[in-house]
């Protein structure tokens, strides 16, 4: 097909939605957020980890508010039970693949506690928070190859700016029975007379390329007759994992409402959310920090009317959409375990726009 450029959607003319996104259309267009990777793509070794910091500050003593949701539970995410009970999240969040998720745990906790001699002392424990998708087409996941330290590489690499695709945790996942991995978009809002942002990233790897939608469009049958496949489908056995983050006050219940239509979005791309798929969000407001010890008798917080959500609301499903096209778009066909070869979308995108 010749030598392939990985571009995003909108550098394709890919317009998703109707709401502005943001400079860099990635979920670090929320002030504060940063996201760093630590790819392994050695052979049969295709795996890596991703981090999301919600601050560049102490995280666990100044925690942000957050929430998660499931839409199919087919996963073994960690943390998800304190962030819904205290409404809060107190450590970067880390994607990584699913034999990796206790490894990454003990390194995310071993990383908190540098920085922070409390807990275990005179204060409780940390809640890690790890999500996780698995990558064994590409992957020989059995090697267990991600280890404790990776996970502060990631952390440590954490910047404004980041790699979409088959980097970090993307590296060896698949999407639609395309490549899939990691993409992001984002979207300003507005409540009342003030702008905010909302970011959605995601960890894709999820879907049969016969149900992908690409705007609308049905990419994945255009593709099947491409490949001529003759509409032969494997199960839909993957799993999403979707970060939102948005700087909008709310409090956590409504934060809660905002990431449900993350759902939205990802139906749209072509998912049903199969019985073997895991498929989850996880998002945080970044408006309000609440200490770890309290400072005053009271705590105090604005947060926005419940009339102001609407637009959210869309920003969730367009970004989360947008996201994982992004996610695919720019994923470079990858070989890896035993030969397996997932191809990237872009190696379509002509003969689909």
């Amino acid at each position: 097909m010749g030598k392939i450029k990985y571009k995003r959607a909108r550098e394709l003319n890919i317009q998703i939605g109707d709401l502005q996104p943001g400079a860099k259309n990635k979920i670090t267009d929320v002030p504060g957020v940063t996201v760093g990777h630590h790819t392994l793509s050695n052979g049969n070794i295709q795996t890596g980890v991703t981090a999301i910091l919600p601050h560049q500050g102490n995280i666990f003593k100044e925690k942000v508010i957050a929430s998660s949701h499931v839409f199919n539970g087919f996963g073994k995410t960690a943390g998800t039970i304190q962030i819904n009970e205290l409404g809060t999240v107190e450590t970067p969040i880390i994607l990584t693949n699913t034999f990796a998720a206790g490894t990454c745990s003990a390194g995310l906790i071993k990383y908190m506690l540098k920085d922070n001699l409390e807990p275990g002392r005179t204060t409780g424990t940390i809640n890690p928070v790890v999500c996780e998708c698995n990558d064994m087409i590409l992957n020989d996941i059995r090697e267990a190859a991600v280890e404790e330290r990776h996970v502060t590489r990631a952390i440590e690499a954490a910047g404004p700016d980041f790699e979409e695709g088959a980097h970090g945790a993307g590296r060896g996942m698949k999407c639609f029975g395309l490549k899939g991995g990691i993409g992001s978009a984002s979207r300003f809002i507005h409540a009342g007379d003030r702008a905010y942002t909302l970011g959605v990233l995601v960890l894709s790897n999820f879907g049969n390329l016969q149900d992908l939608v690409l705007d609308g469009k049905k990419a994945g049958k255009r593709i099947s007759e491409i490949r001529d496949t003759n509409g032969t489908e494997e199960k839909d056995q993957g799993s999403i994992i979707m970060i939102l983050a948005t700087d909008l006050p709310v409090t956590d219940r409504q934060l809660n409402r905002i990431i449900r239509r993350c759902g939205n979005g990802l139906s749209r791309t072509g998912s049903n959310m199969g019985h073997g798929s895991g498929d989850l969000v996880i998002g945080f407001s970044t408006a309000t920090r609440i200490p770890h010890k309290p400072e005053a008798e009271l705590l105090s917080m604005e947060f926005v009317h419940e009339e102001e959500l609407d637009q959210p609301f869309k920003a969730a499903a367009e970004a989360t959409e947008e996201a994982i096209i992004n996610s695919m778009l720019m994923a470079k066909t990858t070989t890896g375990r035993d030969g397996n070869q997932l191809i990237s979308l872009s190696e379509y995108a002509e003969k689909l726009i």
